[in-house]
């Protein structure tokens, strides 16, 4: 199976991107919600929930595991790949391909949780793979706990989201990086308040899409992996009231949700 785990539901769009661009590969779920956000935590707490997170995928079958949370990414992916023999995809490097190659003029912006914008990765690799980029950062730690709670079209979310674009407006962007998983969620709320020559980079669609060229081009991971008679499970280490409704506005179904602790 392909496991999957983010810090709540925000993870969600890159497992609905999974099923549409790789279908009949099982995936395996997990959203710890007790824990969220984790964009706050100190990277070592974030560490240590990204390899309990992954143990937990691992005994329940997975063998690929995607890191779906940009903070856990940010800080926690380079550890995740030396202690873990299976294949480890995150969220990062798709979304800076994409930004990278999309961008004429080299101003890219980033918006992301506290620690994904610390921890500069974003800016270091859209250096590496484009040396002429500038980028632009920006906090948002409101934004994961009112998409958790299901504010994704009230006034006060839009009020929120403007005030935190608005220092990126006079920077001349052409691209705009969604750096974390639950911002796809506000997207509606996101581009007119960015403005429409902005392209917005989804990392759940790139993240998607890089899973796709990987398996397209690794026979052997496809054969273990491929199994379209084997149901997809999602867990959660808490049930707030919202995640029903929210999982289904991601999936356009309901979702089955298993309340675990890992």
């Amino acid at each position: 199976m392909i496991g999957i785990f983010d810090s709540g539901v925000g993870g969600m769009t890159v497992a609905r991107a999974i099923e549409q661009f790789c279908p009949g590969y099982p995936l395996i779920y997990f959203g710890d919600l007790a824990r969220m956000p984790y964009g706050p935590k100190s990277p070592a707490m974030i560490t240590e929930y990204a390899h309990r997170n992954t143990d937990f995928l691992l005994r329940q079958g997975a063998r690929l595991i995607v890191i779906a949370c940009n903070s856990a990414a940010s800080v926690a992916s380079a550890q995740l790949r030396s202690r873990y023999p299976e294949r480890i995809i995150d969220v990062i490097d798709p979304a800076v391909a994409r930004a990278a190659a999309v961008s004429a003029n080299g101003r890219i912006g980033l918006i992301g949780t506290s620690a994904t914008i610390n921890s500069g990765v974003y800016a270091e690799r859209l250096h590496r793979v484009r040396p002429d980029c500038r980028v632009y950062s920006q906090a948002c730690p409101l934004l994961v706990p009112l998409v958790e709670e299901g504010w994704l079209d009230r006034r006060e979310t839009k009020m929120i989201v403007r005030k935190y674009l608005h220092p990126l407006r006079d920077k001349q962007l052409d691209a705009l990086i969604l750096g974390c998983t639950h911002y796809p969620l506000l997207k509606k709320v996101i581009a007119p308040r960015i403005g429409r020559r902005v392209h917005i980079i989804d990392s759940s669609v790139e993240v998607a899409l890089h899973l796709k060229a990987v398996l397209d081009g690794d026979e052997a991971l496809r054969t273990l992996l491929h199994a379209p008679e084997t149901p997809s499970r999602f867990y959660v280490s808490d049930m707030p009231a919202a995640v029903a409704s929210l999982a289904g506005q991601i999936f356009g179904r309901t979702v089955h949700l298993e309340k675990t602790d890992v």
